[in-house]
């Protein structure tokens, strides 16, 4: 599987390399600006980006902007977003082409290896991977709107741990209830997002993204942007 990484910090970056190196990664590209994050996209075409919010030369949200272009081109590009910060304009823009393969997580919450490891992989094979601060502060926004006003609370539940990347088996550990309770939950919530049958894990790629994409503004990409760290 070959990575683009993006991050300003030479010991953050030397580290993520030899970290994703270790668990069979290739290492398309690690570079340290958005010029260079822009032509190593364009050019190597990679599996999957890893890509700090905030690199050379604005240091405002110079890399996820990079990536939005990225994956105008090549529509679904899987990108992961590092960020020191919860930004819900940067993770509402970043969801915004309804597409999956998008992850959003806060540097200093990657607690060991396996966990971003498996994020990385989630992310490459069309899921999603959001840290849990980040979609707390998202769905705060979307409480009201509908159809999302009609979920119960433990489909929310359900919901919040699917954009974890959690499987049923995960989620119906964390829950504490059975796997097939789970089921009837993940069933529920895509009769009541209009999703048709297709694919689970495509619908389950959907139904987050229909949950998390919008922050109850409406369709489409923010008309300005709020420059701040990444």
């Amino acid at each position: 599987m070959r990575v683009v990484l993006a991050e300003d910090l030479f010991l953050l970056r030397d580290g993520l390399v030899r970290l994703l190196e270790a668990y069979g990664f290739e290492i398309a590209a690690a570079v340290e600006s958005g010029p260079e994050l822009s032509r190593a996209l364009a050019g190597l075409r990679p599996d999957v980006a890893v890509v700090d919010v905030r690199l050379p030369p604005s240091f405002t949200d110079e890399g996820l902007q990079c990536a939005l272009a990225a994956r105008r081109e090549t529509p679904g590009l899987p990108v992961l977003v590092l960020s020191q910060h919860v930004e819900q304009l940067y993770a509402r823009e970043l969801l915004a082409d309804g597409s999956g393969g998008v992850g959003y997580l806060l540097k200093d919450r990657v607690f060991e290896a396996g966990q971003f490891v498996d994020a990385v992989r989630r992310v490459a094979a069309g899921g999603t991977a959001m840290d849990p601060q980040v979609i707390s502060q998202l769905l705060a926004r979307r409480e009201q709107d509908r159809p999302m006003g009609r979920l119960t609370p433990r489909e929310r539940e359900v919901i919040e741990l699917m954009a974890q990347g959690r499987s049923n088996t995960a989620i119906a550990a964390q829950l504490r209830v059975t796997e097939r309770a789970v089921a009837k939950h993940t069933s529920n919530i895509f009769g009541k997002l209009g999703l048709p049958p297709s694919d689970d894990d495509n619908r389950r790629v959907l139904a987050v993204l229909a949950y998390l994409d919008r922050g109850g503004s409406g369709r489409g990409r923010p008309a300005h942007r709020h420059p701040g760290r990444g």
